[in-house]
């Protein structure tokens, strides 16, 4: 095999049916900028560094179910957002737009939303 190229993930992109409402979302909840903004596509940029969060308008985004069952649309990706207060952190999150998963399987994690219905993790 040969060497291999670089190679850096530059961020990751969510489907939705609207870019812009999406990202106004992420916006609210995580305090990052957009980097690029166009009607069907906004990237935001973490001001601390690291990979940016996408977004993406799908004319045919189907919302995921969660937790899925065998004929559900499932999620592709889900984020993981490290907290220091889960309470604090649910709070605003809810304040933000999203909405508490009614399954929470873990004592120590919450599970929520985003408005095109993409789960997300806040964890300890």
């Amino acid at each position: 095999m040969s060497e291999r190229p670089q190679m850096i993930v530059a961020g990751v992109v969510l489907d939705s049916p609207d870019a812009q409402q999406l990202a106004a979302f992420y916006q609210r909840l995580l305090g990052w900028n957009a980097v690029q903004d166009e009607p069907d596509w906004v990237k935001l940029g973490d001001p601390a560094g690291g990979p940016g969060l996408s977004f993406q308008t799908e004319a045919h985004y189907v919302r995921p179910v969660w937790p899925t069952g065998p004929d559900d649309p499932q999620m592709s990706i889900h984020l993981d957002i490290q907290v220091t207060d889960l309470e604090e952190a649910g709070l605003h999150a809810e304040k933000a737009g999203a909405t508490k998963a009614g399954f929470q399987p873990h004592e120590d994690v919450r599970i929520y939303l985003d408005p095109a219905g993409h789960p997300f993790c806040l964890f300890l």
